[in-house]
C-alpha cells in the first residue's frame, strides 16, 4: 500500500478507492491504535455539581487564591493577573456571590445554616472582623482566602438574611450602613455589626453604590439611605442620610421588583416592567428624561423601544436591560459592545445574540448568561477581569470559557466571579 502511494500509481475505480482506503484504515488502526485518546463520557444519571470559577485581578485577594499573592514555598510563585476562569476549592455549596471594589462576598446554604464568606481588602472591616487559623495568609486589611465571617459598594457591605433582617458593617461615612454617622470614625479593624431597622416590611432585595444603599421591601417599595451627592439616594436632596428613608417621586404608589445600582447612577424595576432612574447622568444614562448631570428623585425612563423588561444593571458608567424576549439593550458611555465606533449613547442600543436570561453589569464592562448556561462578557478589561485570556478591551459580546453551565455571575471593578452547574 505504502509503495503505491510512493510511486504515485492510484485505484483507477470507485471499487478499488474502496478497498484502498480500507486497507489504509486497517493498517493504521492495527499499528497506531495505542496513540488514539479515548474519551469517557458522563452519563445521564450523573448530578451535576456546584463550582466557583474566578479571574481577574489577584493582588488585593479577592480572588480568594492565597498562593497567587504569597509564594507558596517557592514552589509556586504569585500571580497579578489571572486572565482565565480559575476553579474556587470550597468546601461548601456556594448559593450567592457579590463583588465589590477589590473583595468578595460568597454566600453558602447547608441544610441548618447559611454562612458567609469574604476575600479581598478589608481595610474599612467591609468583610468584617476576621480571625484565621492561617495567620500568616490574613491580616485585619487583606483577606486572602475564603474565610467564614463572623461579623458583611466601595468599602461597606450589606447581609440580608431569610429571618433576622439586614446587617451592615464597613465605611459608614456617608451613613451608607445604615446607622448614625460618627465623625472621624476608624473602621479599620471594627467590630461594628448594625441591624438595620425602620422598614415598612420585609426587606427582599438589597443593592449596594459606591457609598451608597438600597433596600427593597416585599411589597415593591424602595428605601434608601448614604452619600447623595449625585442625587443616588433619590431622596430629593444631596445631602448624607445615615436612616433608611421611602424613596417616592416618579416611584410613589409603583410596585418594584428589582433594584439597581454600582457606582451613583441607581435603577428600579417595575413589576410591569417599567424602568426608573435616578442619581448621576453625566453619561447620559438618565438622558432620556433630563439634559442635567444628576436628578435627585426618581423618573420614569421612556423605553417602549425595549418591549417588557424584566432585568436591569446599573454600572458606572452603562446601562443595560433585558426584556422577557431574552434581548439585551444598552447606553451610557464606555464600550458598550456595539463596536469601537460607539462610546457614547443616550438611547438603548440593542445587542443581537443568543436569548439571555440575566444580564450583569461592573465598573466598565457587562456580562451576559444565555439560557444555554453560555456567559458572554464585553467592555473595559481591567486588569484581566473579561476572563477571555487577554487584557485587551473587548467591543463586540465574547464568550467566557467555562467548564460547565454558568448559573449567575457577579462584577467587580476588576474582578468576576462565576457560579457554575457542571457534570464533569
Amino acid at each position: 500500500t505504502y509503495k503505491t502511494l510512493l510511486n504515485g500509481s492510484f485505484p483507477c475505480c470507485f471499487h478499488h478507492f474502496k478497498v484502498f482506503f480500507q486497507h489504509i484504515f486497517v493498517t493504521f488502526s492495527t499499528h497506531f491504535c495505542h496513540f488514539v485518546p479515548v474519551f469517557q463520557y458522563v452519563g445521564r444519571s450523573r448530578k451535576p455539581n456546584h463550582k466557583v470559577f474566578v479571574w481577574g485581578f489577584s493582588f488585593t485577594g479577592a480572588l480568594g487564591i492565597p498562593s497567587f499573592v504569597v509564594p507558596d514555598s517557592g514552589r509556586k510563585r504569585p500571580r497579578k493577573y489571572q486572565l482565565t476562569p480559575y476553579r474556587l476549592e470550597t468546601a461548601d455549596k456556594i448559593s450567592s456571590a457579590s463583588c465589590g471594589y477589590g473583595f468578595t462576598l460568597l454566600a453558602s446554604s447547608t441544610k441548618d445554616t447559611t454562612k458567609l464568606w469574604g476575600m479581598g481588602l478589608n481595610t474599612n472591616s467591609q468583610l468584617g472582623f476576621q480571625r484565621s487559623q492561617h495567620s500568616k495568609l490574613v491580616s485585619y486589611e487583606y483577606i486572602l482566602e475564603p474565610s467564614p465571617v463572623v461579623s458583611c459598594g466601595r468599602a461597606h457591605s450589606l447581609v440580608l438574611t431569610d429571618e433576622e433582617g439586614v446587617f451592615s458593617f464597613g465605611n459608614n461615612s456617608y451613613g451608607q450602613c445604615g446607622r448614625p454617622i460618627v465623625e472621624e470614625e476608624v473602621y479599620s479593624g471594627s467590630h461594628i455589626i448594625h441591624k438595620i431597622e425602620g422598614f415598612n416590611g420585609k426587606v427582599v432585595q438589597v443593592a449596594c453604590g459606591q457609598d451608597h444603599s438600597l433596600f427593597l421591601t416585599e411589597d415593591g417599595t424602595v428605601f434608601s439611605c448614604g452619600w447623595g451627592a449625585d442625587g443616588q439616594t433619590g431622596l430629593g436632596h444631596q445631602r448624607r442620610s445615615w436612616r433608611p428613608v421611602e424613596v417616592g417621586g416618579d416611584l410613589s404608589g409603583v410596585q418594584v421588583q428589582q433594584i439597581s445600582t454600582y457606582g451613583d447612577c441607581s435603577l428600579a424595576l417595575s413589576r410591569d416592567g417599567e424602568l426608573f432612574g435616578w442619581g448621576n447622568s453625566e453619561y447620559r444614562q438618565l438622558a432620556a428624561v433630563t439634559d442635567r448631570a444628576q436628578i435627585s428623585t426618581p423618573r420614569r425612563l421612556p423605553l417602549d423601544v425595549c418591549g417588557r423588561l424584566v432585568q436591569a444593571a446599573c454600572g458606572g458608567s452603562q446601562v443595560a436591560v433585558l426584556n422577557d424576549r431574552g434581548d439585551v439593550f444598552v447606553w451610557g458611555y464606555g464600550i458598550l459592545g456595539k463596536g469601537p465606533r460607539l462610546s457614547e449613547s443616550s438611547v438603548p442600543k440593542f445587542n443581537p445574540s443568543a436569548a439571555v436570561t440575566a444580564v450583569r453589569c461592573g465598573l466598565n464592562h457587562f456580562a451576559a448568561v444565555t439560557d444555554r448556561g453560555e456567559l458572554f462578557v464585553w467592555g473595559k478589561n481591567v486588569r484581566g477581569c473579561l476572563g477571555v485570556g487577554t487584557r485587551d478591551d473587548h467591543y463586540f459580546p465574547w464568550r467566557v470559557t467555562v467548564p460547565g453551565q454558568v448559573v449567575d455571575v457577579a462584577c467587580g471593578v476588576d474582578h468576576m466571579v462565576a457560579l457554575v452547574k457542571s457534570v464533569v
